[in-house]
């Protein structure tokens, strides 16, 4: 599990002193100023960035050899800021890979239009969070970034598609071969960006992939 992960000597270490004074000011109640948006604590910012930079190295690196010091330096701060808000590695990890996919209520869908709901939803979802794409990098490339992305899918994938599985028993099967095919599409899509795949508009996608979803989750089994 992601909680007992091995950490190294350089995520564990918090030293007081000057950086003390430099996550002080990163917590003050200062605000991000923009035309036309609500300002933002700094704090808030500074965490944005520090997940940000966490996935980015985790994808390129994996759990292990991604150190706390490598995503302060990427993220432009100091390691100890990275200590305050999450703790260690783990709870670093943690944070960076809580990701909501927001799984549409499908019991009141027309049976016949469960695929294309789930497809359509799938886009939608994907392409207005980037921490999904940051997160299948990292499945794709260590361990804990897969375990994780599994326990995604089964916790709030796996009882949305029960809900509507004709066969309850099945669901397991039925989930595990939508997910390959969500996560197929979003592998080509969105992280290694085949023309053919980023090139498809949505109403093309869903006319494509909706009615394998659909086979897959109220068919007879084979």
């Amino acid at each position: 599990m992601v909680d007992h992960a091995p950490l190294t000597s350089s995520d564990t270490a918090s030293g007081a002193g000057p950086a003390d004074a430099v996550v002080e000011r990163a917590q003050a109640p200062t605000a991000v100023e923009g035309a036309g948006q609500t300002p933002q604590p700094r704090s808030a910012v500074t965490r944005a960035a520090i997940l940000a930079a966490a996935r980015d190295r985790f994808a390129a690196e994996g759990y292990e050899r991604a150190t706390i010091r490598s995503i302060a330096r990427e993220a432009g701060i100091d390691p100890s800021m990275v200590m305050r808000y999450y703790g260690n590695k783990a709870g670093l990890f943690a944070a960076a890979s809580e990701i909501e996919l927001h799984a549409p209520d499908l019991t009141h869908v027309p049976h016949d239009e469960l695929g294309a709901r789930l497809v359509r939803h799938f886009l939608e979802r994907w392409e207005s969070d980037e921490a999904l794409t940051a997160m299948l990098r990292v499945g794709a490339t260590n361990e804990a970034g897969a375990e994780r992305m599994r326990g995604v899918f089964a916790e709030q994938i796996g009882p949305v598609l029960s809900a509507v599985c004709p066969v309850p028993e099945e669901a397991a099967v039925r989930s595990g071969l939508i997910a390959s095919q969500m996560l197929g599409l979003a592998l080509c899509r969105y992280v290694l960006h085949l023309p053919p795949a980023v090139g498809l508009g949505h109403d093309e996608i869903v006319a494509w992939l909706a009615p394998t979803i659909q086979r897959y989750l109220t068919a007879e089994l084979p």
